[in-house]
C-alpha cells in the first residue's frame, strides 16, 4: 500500500506541476510569460533547499566522492541539458496545449535510443527499430490530428525532448562508465546549481530586458514560491518511488500520468480540443512505449540473472580451489 501511495503521489504531483506551469506561464491572471525566469527560479529554489536540508539540518544525506574531473565532464553536461529541457519544455506551453505537448513527449524513447546507439550504449536490432517506428508513427498521426497546431511550439517541445534524452544519456555514462551512483537528492544537490548558472546567462540577455520593459517584477511571490516547492516535492516523489520500486516503475507511472494529463487538459483548458485522430495516434505511440518498457525490463532481468549466475559460479569454484590446494600439499 505504501508503494502504491508513493506512485499515486508521483502521478498527482507530476500532473499538477504540468498544469501549474501552464497556468503560471499562459494565464491572463498571472501575466508571467517568462519560461526562462520560471525555470531559473525552480533551480535556485532547489539549490538553496537542498543545501539547507543536507548541510544545515542534515535531514538528507548527499553521496560524496565527486571530484573535479567528474563534475566538469559529467555533472555540468547533465545540468546544461536539464536546463535546456526545462526551458524549452516550459516555453512550448506558450504555443501549444498541454495535451499536445504530452503527445509529443511520447517520442522520448526514440530520441533516447537513437542517441544511445550513437554513443555506443544501445545496440541496433530489428525489434527495437520496429518499436521506434511504431512510436514515431503514432506521434505523427497524433500531430496530424491536431487542430490548432503551432510549429514553433512543436520545435520548442522537440528541443526539450532532445535535451532530456541527452541528459539521460549523460546520466547513463556517469553510472556505467564512471561507476558513480547518486540518489536523486544527490543529483539535485549537484545538478541544480549548475542548471541555475546555465539558465542565468540566457535569462540576462533574452528575458530580463523584456521583464524590465514590461515592469512585471511585481509578480505574486507566494504563487511562484509554491510553484517552486511543488517542483522540489515532485523530485522527492521520484526518489521515493525509485527507492521502493525501480526506474522502470517511474516510466510506467509516467505513461499513466500522460493519459491523466491529456484527458484532464481537455476538461480544464479551453484551448485543448482533442480529436479522434489525436487519441488514435497517441494510443499507437503509447503502445510502442509500453513495448519499449517491456523490452527494457526483460533486458534488465537477463542482466541480473547473468550476474547472479556468474557470482554463484565463483562461489562454487572457491571450494574446488581449496580442495585442490590441500591435495597438492
Amino acid at each position: 500500500m505504501k508503494t502504491y501511495l508513493y506512485i499515486a503521489l508521483y502521478i498527482a504531483l507530476s500532473s499538477g506541476q504540468i498544469f501549474f506551469n501552464k497556468w503560471v506561464l499562459s494565464s491572463k491572471e498571472m501575466n508571467f510569460p517568462y519560461p526562462l525566469a520560471l525555470t531559473l527560479l525552480h533551480m535556485v529554489f532547489s539549490s538553496v533547499l537542498c543545501f539547507i536540508l543536507t548541510k544545515v539540518f542534515k535531514i538528507m544525506k548527499v553521496e560524496m566522492g565527486m571530484n573535479f574531473e567528474t563534475y566538469t565532464t559529467s555533472v555540468i553536461p547533465i545540468g546544461a541539458m536539464f536546463a535546456m529541457t526545462l526551458w524549452l519544455g516550459n516555453t512550448a506551453y506558450l504555443y501549444i496545449s498541454v495535451a499536445f505537448a504530452q503527445m509529443l513527449k511520447a517520442v522520448m524513447p526514440v530520441a533516447v535510443f537513437l542517441l544511445g546507439a550513437a554513443a555506443g550504449l544501445e545496440v541496433m536490432s530489428c525489434k527495437m527499430l520496429f518499436i521506434m517506428s511504431v512510436i514515431s508513427f503514432g506521434v505523427i498521426v497524433a500531430s496530424y490530428g491536431e487542430i490548432d497546431i503551432s510549429w514553433i511550439g512543436v520545435v520548442y517541445q522537440m528541443g526539450g525532448v532532445i535535451g532530456e534524452a541527452l541528459r539521460l544519456i549523460f546520466m547513463e555514462i556517469l553510472v556505467k562508465k564512471k561507476g558513480l551512483r547518486l540518489n536523486p537528492v544527490s543529483v539535485m544537490y549537484y545538478v541544480s546549481p549548475c542548471s541555475a548558472v546555465c539558465l542565468f546567462v540566457p535569462w540576462i540577455f533574452l528575458e530580463k530586458p523584456k521583464m524590465d520593459a514590461a515592469g512585471t517584477w511585481n509578480f505574486p511571490p507566494l504563487i511562484l514560491v509554491l510553484n517552486s516547492l511543488c517542483t522540489f516535492a515532485l523530485n522527492l516523489s521520484v526518489f521515493l518511488v525509485i527507492s521502493h520500486t525501480s526506474a522502470l516503475t517511474i516510466r510506467v507511472a509516467g505513461v499513466v500520468r500522460d493519459w491523466v494529463v491529456v484527458l484532464l487538459s481537455a476538461l480544464l483548458f479551453a484551448d485543448t480540443k482533442l480529436t479522434i485522430i489525436n487519441l488514435l495516434g497517441y494510443g499507437i505511440a503509447i503502445a510502442g512505449v509500453a513495448a519499449y518498457n517491456n523490452y527494457k525490463l526483460k533486458k534488465e532481468v537477463s542482466q541480473v540473472s547473468i550476474t547472479t549466475n556468474a557470482d554463484s559460479t565463483k562461489e562454487e569454484l572457491q571450494p574446488l580451489q581449496i580442495s585442490s590446494e590441500r591435495t597438492d600439499r
